[in-house]
């Protein structure tokens, strides 16, 4: 079993680089304080990394 990070965006889309958008669209964030479950890969960890400022990160 692979495990599972839980991020929620905790800070607005809107007036962001397009590339700091698409990379909340890819982990799959829609709306403020929106939450997913993704599996922890160095990919999304890297997508993490790049709007860290936007986003709230915990281990489950």
């Amino acid at each position: 079993m692979s495990k599972k990070l839980k991020v929620t965006l905790v800070r607005s889309m809107s007036g962001r680089k397009k590339n700091h958008v698409a990379c909340a669209r890819g982990l799959g964030l829609r709306r403020m304080h929106h939450t997913v479950e993704v599996e922890d890969t160095p990919e999304v960890r890297g997508m993490i990394k790049t709007i860290e400022y936007m986003v709230q990160c915990e281990e489950s």
